[in-house]
């Protein structure tokens, strides 16, 4: 959304999201790749296989975002993103707007509206049934993931810090 293309600049930033809507659950069918023998091409004979994957559509949400402690770089990636909103022609970026993989595509950014009192909070529980990445890494370490569970919340009143999660790398 800022046009940063260095993803270890706003490490450190804390985020809190919640749902606004009750998305719409979709299945598809996919190729996984894999390297499963090295004498086949990428994605050839028994380097892939089929993938069942859920798909979330009509998926409305807020997501808050306030500088951390252990954020570093020049601007705070919640300043960025004020610039990006109130001067978006100021934002060189490339790409689609998305919420992980390219096909999560991101229809509209707006500022939070007031009206949407209720919804359901992104709560970091040890024992949460969902268990979400916060550092994704394909390239060679290792993702660090969170558990959470889904709090109903008036989306007005001041957050709890159990919302709040730092996108930070795994130590």
């Amino acid at each position: 959304m800022v046009g940063e293309i260095n993803r270890r600049i706003h490490e450190g930033a804390e985020i809190a999201i919640a749902l606004l809507s009750e998305p719409d659950y979709s299945i598809v069918l996919r190729t996984m790749w894999r390297v499963k023998k090295r004498q086949y091409g990428l994605g050839l004979e028994e380097n892939r296989r089929p993938d069942f994957q859920e798909l979330l559509t009509d998926v409305r949400l807020v997501v808050w975002v306030r500088k951390g402690e252990q954020e570093r770089g020049d601007a705070p990636l919640i300043e960025r993103i004020k610039v990006a909103l109130n001067q978006p022609a100021t934002v060189a970026r490339f790409g689609g707007l998305s919420l992980g993989e390219s096909t999560h595509l991101v229809d509209e950014v707006s500022l939070f509206n007031q009206q949407d009192r209720c919804g359901r909070l992104l709560v970091a529980e040890d024992g949460g049934d969902l268990s979400l990445p916060i550092w994704p890494d394909h390239v060679g370490s290792v993702t660090r993931w969170g558990q959470y569970r889904l709090r109903d919340v008036d989306l007005t009143e001041t957050l709890p810090e159990e919302a709040w999660t730092a996108i930070q790398r795994p130590s």
